[in-house]
């Protein structure tokens, strides 16, 4: 268990993309943020493969793990696994929007069942010593009224939830896909603040198009953490500067060349005990070379199967090569159709 604390920035939890291979490259860039894992249902840890649902790398510190689930038993049972495999965190998702969640009664839906989510949160809390936080919406539907996302915190609080990621659009539970989910509720900030204010003795960590370090330091002045989602695997590199500019801690970061190095010494590790990481560790780092000269064909590289069966655990630094990079050039190059 991490001594780190801060809420201050966190990568969001994201299905298909925040695996341990994700989370292992966002550590390389970022020694604070906090890292979240994939949603994995209570009944996937209960009845399936533990190892392959919570089994993470040392080097991810701070991590938590996002549990999908509406019985209190059920989600107890889980915490405490997760607390003996040494996780820094469990955060329940009461933010989720899709069809597919709503069936098994949890995700965003359980906003209209405050005193439930409380006793699921009670019933962790009382069995294990990390922390238990809550990932939600700021409403369900067309309900805007700030009452009931205010309504549904208190409750969370006084059953001793104290870390609430306000994820700042509606969850519409009908109609909309999960994408459009992020897209079309409109983005209410205010929402954020005014729990701020209403709960100055809570975290409020806000999530929502959060898509540079400029936005997230003006939020920062209003709420005490900020979530990203979709611009950690967009635009990676933005987490190279995260820690000088919102921690004060100005260590090195490797430059990129580096970091390909790392990486495909994590695959070297990594790739005899599951034949699938290179391909998923790519997938992480597609993102890097996003603005840069020579982006489409490291880009194009990674998307290539005949890539990995040719070039295996160092498929990383084959596709870097193919961009014109591995000579140490720097980063001012920045027309992606230079090459």
């Amino acid at each position: 268990m991490t001594e780190n604390k801060s809420w201050r920035f966190c990568v969001a939890p994201m299905l298909d993309w925040t695996d341990r291979h994700c989370r292992y490259f966002h550590r390389a860039l970022s020694k604070h943020a906090r890292l979240y894992t994939e949603m994995v249902t209570t009944g996937a840890i209960i009845y399936g493969d533990q190892h392959r649902h919570l089994d993470f790398n040392p080097e991810e510190h701070p991590v938590a793990l996002q549990l999908g689930g509406s019985d209190p038993e059920a989600l107890a049972q889980c915490a405490k696994l997760a607390q003996q495999w040494g996780y820094d965190e469990i955060n329940l998702n009461c933010g989720c929007p899709s069809e597919r969640v709503q069936r098994g009664s949890f995700g965003a839906c359980l906003m209209s069942e405050p005193k439930l989510v409380a006793d699921c949160c009670k019933a962790m809390m009382d069995v294990v010593d990390i922390d238990v936080t809550v990932k939600h919406r700021i409403g369900i539907d067309k309900i805007e009224d700030y009452g009931f996302v205010s309504d549904f915190v208190g409750t969370l609080y006084d059953a001793g939830v104290r870390v609430f990621i306000v994820h700042t659009r509606n969850a519409w539970l009908k109609g909309l896909s999960p994408k459009e989910n992020r897209e079309v509720p409109p983005l209410r900030r205010e929402v954020a603040f005014d729990l701020k204010r209403d709960f100055p003795d809570a975290t409020i960590v806000i999530n929502g198009q959060i898509d540079d370090l400029d936005t997230a330091e003006t939020l920062l002045t209003k709420v005490d953490g900020v979530m990203v989602g979709r611009a950690a695997y967009k635009t990676p590199w933005l987490l190279s500067d995260v820690d000088a500019r919102l921690f004060g801690d100005n260590h090195d970061v490797p430059d990129r060349e580096e970091l390909i190095e790392i990486m495909t010494q994590y695959l070297r590790r990594e790739t005899p005990k599951d034949f699938h990481v290179p391909r998923a560790t790519a997938k992480a780092m597609i993102g890097l070379l996003q603005g840069l000269a020579g982006a489409r064909f490291y880009r194009r590289t990674l998307s290539d199967p005949f890539a990995f069966e040719t070039q295996g655990t160092e498929v990383l630094k084959a596709a870097f090569a193919s961009a014109g990079w591995g000579e140490r050039l720097t980063d001012d190059r920045r027309d992606d159709d230079e090459f």
